[in-house]
């Protein structure tokens, strides 16, 4: 029950921006209520008095006001549809931009952890669910439950012992309603599960597209997506099951009350309890009760769905957001000495990624991450500006705690330039923009050309204003690279993390790109992940990362004369490259002959 409470405190809030409308609905509903409860009234009258006695101008003229009666509530139902459906649908924004905000600020192991399909499902079906119940919730429960009441009365007045005998068999009806109820929830809940499974599974295959086709598996995808697709069709056949059930006894019980009225009235009326006239209403009235309770039984469904969506949105709004620290400051411009005092990180479904890790990088040298894969080189980059935070250890700029900062303010100086390059849908305009939203014209066009972009930028026909289409699919990886490095310009920070930032690249592209990222580099303290050993040579140290441990610390030219495991690594690389170049020479003396 405290739970239950506690979802309505919740879900009531975002009916206070909308109060004016929400009692206007609620007086209109009111209104066809009462309006409801004319035609029984009426039609008793008639029985009992003006037919009987001959009264044809009062049944003219009850019959007429009827009519113009139920013209007042044909508008009364048109402004319930309308604006109880635009108070829904504002309440749906509401509760959609609450989602998005904090989906805006909720931490990387979130979304390490939850499906984007699945999320979206959230912010689409189960809102859409609650807008529904905010609308019809209140007019169904008010206008069904004030006609119950009102009908329940006027049948007493009619013969209060055939109410009563009515009245009695409503406990049976929610006992039934209850027993069934519970198993309708439970099955609504495993649904929109399945639903967010296979929207999750859709915006896989949708965003994959191009390599589905290109290793012409479109058949495996097709398989994949049927497995979600089924589970999705047994977890609705289990909730139709509930639903069914449900709706069955209890529409049961309710024709059971007009076996019980006719009966129990025909005995009433054959021993002269009850007229004709009366037994008449009475048989009229009887659907005024039943029909309100038919009407909640039907709600029940969507309810359910409603309420369902409620928690699942508010699974969401209660998820633990970035650490903010108490006595947080603004993060002053920084000089970007970085310093790693006794590191270590694991994730929550993990062993420890970096173990007892301490390295320092002054202000304006290039540190180069060297390595295997999985052995934390990553990691390393995305506590720097608190992606995740440190499990223990610490992390300082210019002496400083990074958790004494705000998070925006921290972000604000770091730069980051991936391998993976993701773009937004709009023009090239749009995201180089994104670095620095403030920048003028000159700074934008300098930033390109920083970034060895601009020459490319006003060969297109639109030029800064082309469309890109979706995360820059119209655009090639040196290109994409190549606009992300123009927006890390725009944005001017302090500390600059290249994570790999050439090595999906071909070698043209790369000297290319290479050239701008040396431009980047200038006066900021810089760390490289690169599995290219030969574009970190000149790096003022190398770390050779392994197991979440530094192996090797040094120059390029110590570390050679380690002989360990980066001599190595290099060695690799090199004897690679010169069986590459033998082949090429091979196969030119082949053409050549």
């Amino acid at each position: 029950m405290d739970s239950n409470i506690y979802l309505l405190k919740r879900f009531i809030k975002y009916y206070k921006p909308h109060k004016k409308i929400f009692f206007a609905d609620m007086a209109a509903a009111f209104l066809v209520a009462v309006i409801g409860m004319g035609y029984p009234i009426i039609t008793r009258y008639m029985l009992n008095d003006f037919i009987p006695n001959k009264k044809i101008d009062l049944v003219l003229i009850f019959g007429f006001s009827l009519f113009a009666v139920y013209i007042l509530r044909m508008f009364l139902r048109y402004f319930i549809q309308y604006y109880g459906h635009i108070m829904g649908v504002r309440m749906q924004a509401e509760m959609r931009s609450d989602m998005f905000n904090k989906l805006e600020k909720l931490p990387y192991t979130y979304y390490d952890e939850h499906k984007t399909g699945n999320i979206m499902s959230r912010m689409t079906n189960d809102l859409f669910d609650i807008s529904e119940l905010a609308h019809h919730g209140p007019e169904n429960i008010f206008i069904a439950g004030f006609t119950l009441l009102a009908s329940l009365v006027y049948l007493a007045i009619i013969n209060w012992i055939l109410a009563l005998i009515i009245f009695a068999c409503v406990p049976l009806l929610f006992f039934v309603t209850s027993h069934f109820r519970h198993k309708m929830r439970v099955a609504m809940m495993e649904s929109k599960i399945a639903m967010a499974d296979v929207n999750s599974s859709l915006e896989s295959s949708i965003s994959g597209i191009r390599v589905t086709k290109a290793f012409t598996n479109i058949k495996k995808e097709q398989e994949k997506f049927e497995v979600t697709n089924q589970e999705f069709v047994k977890a609705r056949s289990s909730a139709f099951d509930a639903m069914g059930k449900f709706f069955a006894s209890s529409q049961f019980i309710t024709d059971v009350f007009n076996i019980i009225v006719l009966i129990a009235g025909g005995l009433f009326l054959y021993n002269g309890q009850i007229d004709l006239a009366d037994y008449s209403t009475f048989i009229i009235s009887v659907n005024m009760f039943i029909t309100p309770m038919n009407q909640l039984i039907n709600f029940v469904e969507q309810f359910q769905n409603g309420t369902t969506g409620f928690k699942r949105f508010l699974e969401i709004m209660d998820e633990e957001e970035e650490t903010l620290y108490e006595g947080s400051k603004i993060c002053p411009k920084l000089n970007g000495n970085i310093s790693f005092n006794h590191v270590s990180f694991h994730y929550k479904s993990s062993k420890g990624i970096l173990k007892d890790v301490s390295f320092n990088v002054p202000h304006g040298e290039k540190v180069a991450l060297v390595g295997p894969s999985g052995g934390g080189k990553t990691t390393i980059c995305h506590l720097i500006p608190r992606f995740y935070d440190v499990s223990s250890g610490e992390i300082t700029i210019d002496g400083t705690n990074i958790k004494e900062y705000t998070l925006d303010s921290l972000r604000k100086q770091i730069g980051i330039v991936q391998q993976d390059v993701f773009l937004f849908g709009g023009t090239i305009k749009d995201n180089i923009l994104y670095g620095n939203l403030d920048a003028s014209e000159e700074e934008l066009i300098d930033a390109a050309k920083k970034a060895n972009i601009y020459d490319y930028i006003m060969s297109l026909p639109d030029g800064f204003e082309t469309q890109i289409g979706e995360r820059g699919v119209k655009l090639s990886g040196g290109q994409k690279q190549r606009l992300s490095i123009a927006r890390i310009f725009l944005k001017n920070p302090s500390i600059l993390i290249l994570d790999e930032a050439t090595s999906a690249l071909d070698n043209t592209t790369e000297l290319l790109i290479q050239n701008a990222l040396d431009e980047l580099c200038k006066g900021r303290t810089t760390i490289v992940v690169a599995h290219r050993l030969s574009t970190i040579r000149n790096a003022d140290e190398i770390m050779v990362i392994s197991e979440g441990k530094i192996k090797e610390q040094g120059s390029h030219d110590e570390l050679i004369k380690q002989n360990g495991a980066y001599k190595l690594l290099y060695e690799l690389q090199f004897r690679d490259k010169e069986t590459h170049e033998d082949a090429m020479l091979n196969a030119e003396l082949k053409i050549s002959n």
